[in-house]
């Protein structure tokens, strides 16, 4: 018999799983603008958005739009950035991929031309650009996997500030849990061996270990359809 898990009920979109994005300052992506033309932004204030991990940077573009990017290390409010092919290579600059050299530090990627940045966005983050190719640009991300970008995709120079963030002990339980709410994410984490019967497959019995395959059945219906999806094979591997 199926049954209703977590995952499921965070997807229906309750209220008991919502995200509080009413309490964000906005999104953070790059503005409107042509690259070729080149722009400038001006720093207006540097703000706090609890549902972003790093301090974001409000900006005022030079065709009178705002918008927010996450604050680099090294800047302060009323800095002047640079936005176009032709733009130095200096922190908070946006440029395209094919405009900058290896080995420079970049972050909020388009992982699609006009996207508004994907990759690198979170604080203390960064990325180096490996090779340039007419193909595509290379770029080892902050966990050292490598991955091609076109050459138009844009990103920002520098490093994300907030870099000490993680090494900030929570102290309590409580704590942890309000962090974790206020960005909507799933904590504490706990495995489906130790849950009830009735919240997940694995759970019940009145102790930890189960006798009980974790692995399920292409078919299997929605509910028991956890752990190890149809699996060529389990167990250690053998080299």
């Amino acid at each position: 018999m199926g049954k209703s898990l977590i995952q499921q009920k965070r997807g229906k979109g309750s209220p008991r799983y919502r995200a509080p994005s009413f309490r964000y300052k906005g999104k953070v992506n790059f503005g409107r603008y042509e690259l070729s033309k080149g722009m400038t932004a001006e720093i207006i204030n540097l703000v706090h958005s609890s549902g972003h991990s790093a301090p974001l940077m409000e900006l005022q573009y030079g065709n009178g739009e705002g918008g927010f990017l996450q604050a680099p290390e090294g800047i302060k409010i009323g800095d002047r950035l640079d936005i176009g092919e032709n733009a130095e290579i200096k922190s908070g600059n946006i440029l395209p991929l094919k405009n900058i050299p290896e080995g420079t530090s970049i972050y909020n990627i388009e992982s699609n031309p006009g996207d508004g940045g994907k990759f690198v966005r979170t604080s203390g983050a960064f990325a180096r650009i490996i090779t340039k190719s007419d193909d595509g640009i290379v770029v080892e991300l902050p966990s050292s996997k490598r991955r091609t970008f076109l050459p138009e995709c844009k990103a920002v120079i520098g490093v994300i500030a907030g870099s000490g963030r993680t090494e900030k002990p929570f102290l309590k339980a409580g704590s942890h849990m309000f962090a974790m709410k206020a960005k909507n994410k799933m904590w504490p984490h706990v495995s489906g061996t130790s849950m009830n019967s009735v919240s997940h497959p694995f759970g019940g019995r009145s102790s930890h270990a189960k006798g009980i395959p974790t692995q399920s059945s292409r078919n299997s219906p929605p509910g028991r359809k956890v752990g190890k999806i149809a699996p060529k094979r389990t167990g250690r591997s053998k080299r």
